[in-house]
């Protein structure tokens, strides 16, 4: 093939619009990737061609051979003095992605021969070479080298295996790291003053890579934002202490624009997150600790840099880093600690003022004051934390920015609004309960204040016949945030500011306020509400509410410490083991007496009849909001899961009504199909209620809505089988009879189901696998149910030895695994071919092999295939 040739399919291969025009270019130029004879026609087109779409191919496909074959050590050495050279001469006048391209090849090379020859390891020293040229292209080479060189070192590569990486790595790190890390500083303190800030962006980004770099092998995720302490080696104390190497990231920030300012503060989140026994002493660490305050302290001020999005984020990453590496007894000590914290809380007042713009970096800067009140009962000294004036203000700065955020954000708007991105709440309301617990009882009495007018208009409203759904949709919104500030209050139970005993009646306080709420939203106009979003906020708040509140004070643990404190005394319970139970007690009826008091609820029984209210309310009411009706049933599930909350629910009246009678006419979300997946969750906690009581004749009648659908299916005429309505019919009879199998968790209630289901309708389930098998939203359910029928879980398929039922029930599998493998396999391919076959082929080979671990033979259940 001639050159010119060559580089013609080369501009062909990157250039082309037509895909088959780009195969047959890619199809012939392939052999100089995957044949080794053509490594010398790669160095003959480097040497020859002039088009970069050809150097392009030279270098890629020698990267390619460097990576999947082992070449000789001689050739490697070769292709590595001739890159250097080649880069030497050639490199500044090539194109970007070329250059690119062939320093990622000498770095592999680098690499792969790192434990072959010692002149491997020289590449820094000639990267000191290029940097010592009096051209700034060659000094670009020279840190492109290094930048290359050490994201080469850091990340696995597929023709290197994880171990001999690591090993590589680790030598890297321990010989030419550090040395690389002084060159990045050298090169920027050199080119501080230099105009050409292409040559900054490259001191900075390498710097930001040996900073970056994984010195333990933990594999850190980058993708991620979140990292623990930098591993520093002992060995780089040296330049780590010496205040310049700080100061030159503060300089390079406020010399320099985005996005260069935004490595810069980067390289100083590190450097703040550096672990600290690297310091000499607790002196060297505190001159470290009190530069980083007083170059935040500076930026702060000064305000330089914060109008970009990506330096403001950065700056509260780099905030949030004193949360994790410094304690609070060392911040107060540092002198200029008071201008410091006073110039953080406002900084944290206009970021919350900020919710739009700075939602995504709050929780940086609320992460740094939830880790410093929860170490105020640890501060020793004199010294003042001033946490007292300040957290106080964030608080209500906090709560004051949502409530902005209702005005802001219109009522329909669903990409706006931040009660709609669960993440950043969650984020949010982790941290945000440790500041409302610092002084308990003020930021209750906050809460309690503004919520109580909004109740009471939301109430008012309730009595109206007609009302503006705009300023509905805003109270509702304002009642949603102030429901998740009490949920995520009563989450976490670390008190620093109140006595536990008050505490737990401040937690009632805020409780009441959330269980009035309840007996509002669903009464008057409200109930007509539910299809709209602000009104489904309002009640996933609610539920949310539900679930901290019920771990903390209705759940198993809450109601077993006030029954196991009966029998402490005869118990092996230690002293201090009784004495928190007999405090768990006390604090339960201290909530339970002021709940009490303002609501009439006096015991476990009462609120798990206003929790369950709730819930059936939800599943009656709600019919298009699949997140809602998936939130309820999540909850209730919880409830009916606990041993003793489950035991209590078959007391109410409510869940009586509901295990009888759970039928479409009374949950009308049993009839939509986008809530069909919600099914089995629905009956899997149906099937729970059931078999917590030991009674067949319970289990049959609360089958009987199911028994319903299964007569009416089986009575449909095979001319009929193929309509809608059966489709649907048999789709939700299968996520239903998987809820119920998924309930079975013994020998016992398995043979209740078993019993139940065998003989009489195991043939709707080959009727139906056989009339639907090119439609896998009947097939996927129905094979899904099967796969949880014969699963081992608690040994529950151990049939009695005389029993027929193993071979009976492993026949009636491998009729329907045969019905549907003979029917799918004749099938055409559709265009999503995982959903229309291998899906479905995959749980049938997970029914077998569920097969193949319980008791029974796998050969039972080949044998059931030949009958």
């Amino acid at each position: 093939m001639e050159l010119a040739q060559l580089e013609a399919l080369c501009e062909r291969l990157y250039n082309s619009q037509d895909s088959v025009e780009r195969a047959h270019a890619e199809n012939t130029l392939k052999c100089f990737s995957v044949n080794t004879d053509y490594i010398s026609q790669c160095q003959y087109i480097l040497d020859h061609s002039l088009t970069p779409y050809a150097l392009m191919l030279a270098s890629s496909s020698l990267l390619k051979q460097v990576t999947e074959h082992s070449l000789a050590l001689q050739l490697r050495l070769d292709i590595r003095s001739y890159l250097i050279n080649y880069l030497a001469t050639r490199g500044p006048e090539l194109q970007p992605f070329v250059t690119a391209s062939l320093i990622q090849l000498l770095c592999r090379v680098t690499k792969f021969g790192w434990f072959d020859d010692d002149r491997f390891r020289d590449v820094v020293k000639e990267s000191m070479n290029f940097l010592s040229q009096a051209t700034s292209d060659h000094y670009a080479i020279g840190l492109k080298i290094l930048n290359q060189l050490v994201s080469e070192m850091n990340q696995p590569n597929p023709g290197l295996p994880s171990t001999h990486h690591r090993r590589v790595a680790c030598s890297f790190r321990d010989q030419l790291l550090y040395q690389i890390f002084q060159i990045s500083l050298t090169s920027l303190q050199q080119l501080k003053s230099d105009v050409v800030s292409r040559l900054q962006e490259l001191a900075l980004s390498l710097s930001l890579k040996c900073l970056s770099f994984d010195f333990v092998g933990t594999s850190i995720d980058e993708s991620s934002e979140e990292f623990g302490t930098v591993q520093i080696p002992s060995s780089w104390r040296p330049v780590l202490e010496d205040p310049a190497t700080l100061q030159i990231f503060f300089d390079y920030y406020a010399i320099t624009k985005a996005p260069l300012s935004k490595e810069a503060l980067e390289c100083l989140v590190r450097l703040a997150s550096v672990r600290r026994s690297l310091f000499t002493n607790d002196a060297a660490r505190s001159k470290f600790l009190a530069h980083l305050m007083t170059g935040t302290k500076e930026i702060l001020q000064t305000g330089q840099g914060l109008v970009d999005h990506d330096n403001y984020h950065e700056y509260c990453r780099l905030l949030g880093r004193f949360r994790v590496n410094y304690q609070l007894s060392e911040l107060v000590n540092v002198e200029g600690y008071s201008d410091w914290i006073h110039l953080v809380a406002e900084f944290t007042l206009k970021s919350l003022q900020s919710w739009q713009w700075a939602s995504s970096s709050v929780y940086y800067l609320l992460g740094l004051w939830s880790r410093l009140v929860t170490s105020v009962p640890y501060l020793k000294g004199d010294a003042p934390s001033l946490l007292d004036e300040f957290v106080p203000k964030i608080t209500e700065g906090f709560i004051t920015s949502r409530f902005n955020s209702v005005q802001a954000v219109l009522p329909d708007d669903l990409s706006e609004n931040p009660l709609d991105n669960v993440e950043l709440l969650q984020d949010q309301l982790d941290c945000f309960p440790y500041l409302c617990r610092f002084q308990y009882e003020s930021s209750s009495l906050y809460i309690i204040n503004i919520m109580e007018p909004i109740l009471q208009v939301y109430t008012e409203r309730a009595r109206l016949q007609t009302t503006d759904n705009k300023d509905l949709s805003v109270i509702e919104a304002k009642l949603a945030w102030v429901v998740h500030i009490i949920a995520a209050i009563l989450k976490i139970k670390q008190c620093t500011g109140c006595s536990v005993e008050s505490q737990e009646v401040l937690d009632a306080e805020l409780s009441a306020r959330v269980l009035q709420l309840i007996n509002v939203t669903d009464s008057g106009l409200h109930s007509q509400r539910y299809g709209e979003i602000s009104k489904q906020r309002l009640d996933r708040a609610i539920l949310t509410f539900f679930q901290h509140f019920r771990k903390s004070y209705v759940g198993d643990q809450a109601m077993h410490s006030s029954k196991v404190i009966i029998f402490s005394s005869y118990s092996l319970l230690s002293f201090v083991a009784a004495y928190v139970l007999r405090l768990s007690v006390f604090l339960l009826q201290q909530l339970y007496a002021r709940l009490s008091e303002l609501l009439g609820l006096h015991d476990h029984l009462l609120l798990l009849n206003v929790i369950v209210g709730k819930i059936a309310t939800n599943l009656k009411c709600y019919t298009e909001s699949e997140e809602v009706i998936d939130h309820t049933l999540g909850l209730f599930l919880e409830l009916a899961s606990g041993y003793m909350t489950g035991k209590l629910l078959l007391k109410l009246d409510t869940v009586k009504f509901i295990v009888a009678n759970h039928t479409r006419e009374h949950f009308p979300f049993l009839e939509e199909y986008r809530c069909s997946r919600s099914r089995t969750t629905f009956y899997y906690t149906i099937g729970c209620l059931i078999f917590m009581e030991d009674s067949p004749v319970k289990f049959k009648s609360s089958m009987d809505p199911l028994l319903q659908v299964f007569i009416s299916l089986e009575s449909t005429p095979d001319s009929l089988f193929s309509t809608d309505a059966v489709k649907y019919a048999l789709i939700g009879l299968m996520r239903d009879l998987r809820g119920i199998a998924m309930a079975t968790n013994s020998r016992r209630t398995y043979g209740l189901l078993f019993d139940w289901l065998y003989p009489a309708h195991m043939p709707l389930l080959l009727k139906g696998i056989s009339h639907w098998s090119d439609t896998p939203e009947v097939t996927t359910p129905l094979l899904k149910f099967m796969a949880e029928f014969v699963l081992n879980k608690a040994q529950r398929l151990t049939f009695d030895s005389s029993s027929p039922n193993g071979i009976l029930l492993f026949r009636e599998v491998s009729k329907l695994i045969v019905a549907y493998g003979s029917r799918i396999l004749s099938l055409p391919n559709a265009a999503d071919i995982y959903a229309f076959k291998y899906k479905g082929i995959w749980i049938c080979l997970n029914i077998i092999s569920r097969g193949n671990n319980n008791n029974l033979c796998l050969l039972q259940l080949f044998g059931g295939f030949t009958q």
